[in-house]
């Protein structure tokens, strides 16, 4: 990295940046094979599979500690100019939208399941045929735990107690992330840092909380991944939500530190927008699977 910063020292501003020959993607990749294998030989109960995952997890978190640093020094080494800048911008968008795409296919086979699967395995409207053809006995409605009580029956989570609490929690982020980048952006250093720092413990509050939500439900209400078609479209809407926002919690918790030693200004902090463009996009997010999941 020291040669990248001999060789790019005179950086002219109206030249795009291109690093240096970097190790980390090929690191990168042997990182995520290495978790891979060990989860598919994990699942596969081979004796060493569930050592090798968690070496494979190791080395990624290593990955990304390593190759962020690097691009950090290369941000506030000054090597970074408007066009760059813009590649980011447009980088960060093009990501924003592969993860709509995500939900959205996860939020599909909710609606499929309810709007057309549900009707057509009761016999209703132009479902007489498949009713009759795949199963003629079935009668349900939502939430489904599908044929003969698939998983045994099971309790909903009502929307009106932690979900809502959650749902608060989140909208109340949204407002702390928004005043802290105000606050950047107008060079007020001490309310930057304390709304960002409300920001992470609210994050965290949330996961808190979402955890405590999904004890409850495998232990007190029989609500699992096995039960049935709801059961796994609960869990898996929810489940990756909530891997979203330990994510974004912790790059929150990353830019809070980098704020702390000062790698921002009021012109030039992408690394804390692109991280508010996502954390809006999870609160976007929850608010159509609280609406989705646990209103409707």
């Amino acid at each position: 990295m020291a040669n990248a910063h001999a060789a790019h020292g005179s950086h002219a501003q109206d030249a795009y940046f291109v690093p240096s020959k970097s190790r980390w993607p090929m690191v990168a990749s042997i990182s995520l094979f290495t978790t891979m294998l060990g989860f598919a030989c994990w699942l596969s109960e081979v004796s060493w599979g569930r050592e090798v995952f968690f070496l494979g997890i190791a080395l990624l978190v290593a990955t990304a500690f390593g190759w962020f640093a690097e691009v950090i020094r290369e941000s506030v080494g000054g090597h970074y100019n408007k066009q760059v800048d813009k590649s980011f911008r447009m980088g960060m968008v093009w990501f924003i939208f592969s993860e709509v795409m995500f939900f959205a296919a996860f939020f599909g086979a909710l609606f499929y399941a309810r709007t057309f699967a549900m009707p057509w395995l009761n016999g209703e409207g132009h479902g007489i045929e498949t009713h009759a053809v795949l199963w003629s006995g079935f009668s349900g409605g939502w939430p489904s735990n599908g044929p003969a009580n698939w998983g045994g029956s099971y309790q909903t989570i009502p929307a009106w107690g932690l979900p809502l609490l959650n749902t608060m929690l989140l909208l109340s982020s949204g407002v702390t992330i928004t005043i802290a980048h105000h606050a950047l952006k107008a060079g007020k250093r001490g309310v930057l840092l304390a709304f960002l720092a409300a920001t992470v413990l609210l994050g965290w509050t949330f996961l808190y909380y979402q955890v405590h939500e999904y004890m409850h439900a495998y232990n007190t209400l029989n609500l699992t991944l096995g039960s049935g078609i709801y059961g796994s479209t609960f869990f898996m809407l929810t489940g990756f939500h909530g891997a979203h926002v330990t994510l974004g919690t912790i790059m929150l918790a990353v830019i809070w530190f980098r704020c702390a030693k000062g790698h921002f200004s009021a012109d030039n902090h992408f690394g804390f927008e692109a991280v508010a463009w996502y954390w809006h996009f999870v609160d976007v997010v929850w608010l159509g699977l609280f609406v989705f999941v646990y209103v409707l």
